[in-house]
């Protein structure tokens, strides 16, 4: 099964840039998608239920903020939200169900400038790791992909000494990864890529993307137990569309 996950800085931008031949050509399973900026009644037929899709749309409730979708070939079982208000009213999380494992599209909050809303951030991880501990133990098998909003360690961001009191890369953020796969999660790329110079999100100032000045803060995560069926996790820096980039993983289910 191929997992693709994208946050694609809006998703009517997005199909502006070529995201439905992207899409057509990606030819995935399973497709999470991440701040989609809309409400499915906003978009194009193609957009909102591709053909041999199911598709599904959490929004905020701020309009043309956040938000998350996921596109699946096989019918889930089930799909539900977070469950939290406070999280659940920006758009935040989407997770499908299947026969034998689930998969979870995450859009983690942004700290904001001198952690503004850190707190909120690290409630969300706090919200979303106690589910996602709860279907594992359970015995389901959980893909956790999304934008997590942090770059875990100094390999994965070009210039951490820079960055070290920028939201994305707080200390306390990068506590919470630890953490979180210290528990009994697996940061799939890292399976395969042991060296830095890797990235998935590039600011759109002073041609970072072009300089490949970026961050890793994108990620298919599983629970350590599913690690052995992971087969492939990569990162497709030559997709545009977006500040960030599409990431894919697949795995034996």
């Amino acid at each position: 099964m191929t997992i693709y996950s994208w946050n694609v800085n809006g998703i009517r931008a997005a199909h502006k840039k070529g995201f439905m031949d992207w899409f057509t050509q990606a030819n995935g399973d399973i497709v999470c998608v991440q701040e989609t900026k809309a409400r499915k009644e906003q978009l194009p037929d193609d957009l909102a239920e591709p053909e041999g899709y199911y598709s599904f749309w959490a929004s905020a409730k701020k309009p043309g903020y956040s938000g998350v979708a996921l596109y699946s070939r096989l019918k889930p079982l089930e799909v539900e939200a977070l469950g939290v208000r406070e999280f659940d009213d920006e758009g935040r999380t989407l997770i499908a169900f299947f026969d034998n494992f689930a998969v979870a599209s995450c859009y983690f909050p942004n700290s904001q400038q001198e952690g503004a809303r850190l707190d909120y951030k690290l409630a969300y991880c706090a919200a979303l790791k106690a589910r996602i501990d709860e279907l594992v133990s359970k015995g389901i098998n959980v893909v956790i992909s999304g934008d997590y909003n942090i770059a875990h360690k100094p390999i994965d961001l070009a210039r951490p000494e820079a960055n070290e009191n920028n939201p994305g890369y707080l200390p306390e953020e990068r506590e919470w990864m630890s953490f979180f796969l210290d528990s009994g999660y697996t940061d799939t790329f890292r399976m395969f890529t042991n060296e830095g110079g890797h990235y998935t999100w590039w600011s759109y100032r002073a041609r970072a993307r072009e300089k490949d000045i970026g961050w890793r803060i994108d990620y298919h995560c599983v629970n350590s137990a599913f690690s052995s069926r992971v087969r492939e996790s990569v990162i497709l820096k030559d997709v545009m569309g977006s500040d960030h980039c599409p990431i894919k993983l697949i795995i034996d289910v």
